[in-house]
């Protein structure tokens, strides 16, 4: 290794050492209630595949079709070499779906934020963020040049008085806040924060990653959730979560996301998600739109499993949504955990800083309408058995 390299490697042994070295799982099989991972299956608690779409035959199908008419890729950029029928019709569907004027979709909810808030505001204004944002939104923040001045979490007094503070000083404002924090399962007071920003004429914006397809009417999100259809200005979520597929969407009034084309530098200097990916997405919207099966089942999951967890003695945090996560606080012991219930036939990865603040390392559960009760069962066995041995329960 070359000298000016050493340093990479001190640092990765400290990672090791502070216990926050992340060992990444290799998986051999399709997503569901259990993978086959290192040669055995195990219980799946780590996707975001909520409403178990990512392996849904009808997905499959589409997905199938759609290789068999278009390909495998989209070629290049849409601005540059057209667009497929695909995206436009999806576009449609998804805006229909979210009750909005049109819909934009992006490789990533990632690059979805990356692209919305660079476009929206500049160096002469100002952002007003949850301090516990997500990290693409940080991002996004940072690209655009704007001053970033964050506001308490999920505190609406907080907000107010910050943006009093700054009244007069700057050219355009926006409110920018997660939907569900996804490491939490908290959800941000969207009506109470729409209620500022109507005060100040301030844009509102929305990261509804972990909402769609869990929140609201049919998974429709958290502006369906609290009844705020054409109050709120942006809504950016993910396609690779409750939708099972992968890409991002941001959806709105029309002047938005037309400008969004025009001057969205993710959607004018990356590729599309490819064709297959769309016509998945389009039918996962058919799916949503036709019955609330799948949602109404994961939230009966979620109840189930967190009562059991409280019932044997772990902490669940604050969360009001499937997410589920387990405090253990210290980093090494969340890495201990997480292995021994591996051991166990259960797939949980600690999350620990810098996806969390240190000192607030966590298993967190993601459960799905693709698990049976008997599934859950074994779950919460699993951690009970694992919680007695290291004498956190």
């Amino acid at each position: 290794m070359s000298i000016h390299l050493d340093w990479l490697q001190n640092e990765i042994q400290a990672l090791k050492d502070a216990g926050l070295y992340n060992t990444i799982r290799t998986i051999s099989s399709p997503q569901g209630a259990w993978l086959k991972i290192d040669g055995r299956q195990v219980l799946n608690f780590c996707s975001n595949n909520y409403l178990g779409l990512a392996n849904h035959p009808r997905l499959v199908e589409a997905a199938k079709k759609a290789i068999d008419q278009y390909g495998v890729g989209p070629g290049a950029v849409r601005a540059i070499s057209g667009t497929n029928d695909l995206h436009i019709e999806f576009e449609k569907r998804m805006a229909k779906f979210k009750a909005v004027e049109a819909a934009l979709s992006f490789q990533s909810g990632f690059q979805a934020n990356t692209a919305t808030i660079p476009a929206l505001v500049g160096k002469e204004d100002i952002i007003f963020s949850d301090r516990l944002n997500h990290a693409s939104i940080i991002d996004g923040c940072r690209l655009s040049g704007a001053k970033i001045v964050p506001y308490e979490h999920c505190d609406v007094a907080s907000l107010d008085d910050v943006i009093k503070a700054k009244l007069g000083h700057f050219r355009r404002a926006i409110i920018i806040t997660d939907g569900v924090f996804s490491m939490d399962g908290d959800i941000a007071p969207l009506d109470k924060i729409y209620d500022v920003a109507k005060k100040y004429d301030i844009l509102l914006m929305v990261d509804d990653a972990h909402g769609e397809g869990v929140l609201g009417k049919g998974g429709r999100g958290i502006v369906n959730h609290f009844g705020l259809h054409g109050k709120v200005d942006v809504e950016v979520g993910t396609l690779s979560k409750a939708f099972g597929v992968v890409g991002g969407v941001v959806a709105g009034s029309a002047i938005i996301i037309e400008w969004l084309r025009q001057r969205g530098r993710p959607f004018m200097f990356s590729s599309a998600v490819t064709p297959p990916d769309a016509a998945a997405c389009i039918a996962a919207i058919d799916l949503l739109e036709s019955s609330t099966e799948l949602v109404d089942k994961l939230w009966d999951n979620a109840r189930y499993f967190k009562v059991g967890m409280k019932n044997i003695g772990f902490d669940t945090g604050l969360s009001t949504t499937p997410i589920t996560p387990v405090m253990l606080c210290e980093e090494p012991l969340a890495q201990q955990f997480s292995r021994e219930l591996f051991e166990e036939g259960v797939f949980a990865m600690a999350n620990s800083y810098p996806i969390v603040p240190k000192g607030k390392a966590r298993i967190r559960v993601m459960i799905s309408a693709a698990h049976e009760k008997a599934d859950l069962d074994a779950g919460l066995e699993a951690f009970q058995k694992v919680g007695k041995k290291l004498g956190v329960i």
